[in-house]
């Protein structure tokens, strides 16, 4: 058994996956490499397989569904949730590797940075690491590292299209066990370049409220995916 699953759910991720398995390529004789796509019409799987990741299929496009495929497909003790659009510092994995002989309850995640040099994403990563490590609310581009038992006791992520973080992380029997790691990730600012970011926060805060309340999540991605 591999000591280590890295679990990459994608979709048209061709521009942004290549940089992602470069970081991951130096550790790549340590760790397996799953990619799960959900219909890329790029060359998305194209670049996995070039990169030796082993690819599987989702039948539609629902992340949690992608993940918990990753998971069911995996072979590590341990596993770590990566979005496509993140990037890693060269020296990640050495720094993390007490974790995997530490406690296998704890649940660690990476301290947020954006990948942009404006002042103003420097406001929203002390806003979310404050959330993420005072009130252990981290999201799951900050990147998930669990051990498969903690995994599976927890019942995995659920087959939602989206929020399937918050929901997983929701369901842990003891919150406290949410570790941050002093190591960055650094996450695309695609998602922020097209608005106002406290307008965007404003809206996601408002899409977790409706979900918090019962709502539909088909309803609600389909207004998160509206152009």
């Amino acid at each position: 058994m591999s000591k280590v699953s890295i679990i990459i759910p994608t979709i048209n991720e061709a521009n942004n996956l290549p940089l992602l398995l470069s970081d991951l390529s130096i550790i790549q004789k340590d760790v397996e490499i799953l990619i799960v796509d959900c219909g890329s019409e790029d060359k998305t799987i194209d670049i996995a397989k070039i990169y030796g990741a082993k690819v599987h299929k989702s039948i539609e496009r629902n992340r949690g569904l992608q993940l918990d495929i990753g998971a069911s497909n995996s072979k590590g003790e341990w596993l770590i949730f990566l979005h496509a659009d993140t990037r890693l510092t060269h020296d990640w994995f050495g720094k993390i590797k007490s974790v995997f002989k530490g406690d296998k309850n704890y649940i660690y995640y990476f301290k947020f940075k954006i990948n942009h040099k404006k002042n103003i994403y420097r406001v929203l990563e002390i806003l979310v690491n404050f959330r993420s490590h005072y009130f252990k609310q981290p999201y799951g581009d900050q990147g998930l590292i669990i051990h498969r038992s903690t995994y599976l006791n927890n019942n995995g992520f659920r087959k939602i299209p989206l929020m399937e973080d918050l929901d997983f992380l929701r369901r842990l029997n003891n919150k406290k066990d949410l570790k941050q790691l002093n190591i960055p990730i650094f996450i695309s600012s695609r998602k922020w370049e097209r608005t106002n970011i406290f307008l965007q926060a404003i809206k996601n805060w408002n899409f977790r409220r409706r979900w918090l309340k019962g709502e539909s999540t088909k309803s609600i991605y389909s207004d998160y995916y509206k152009k």
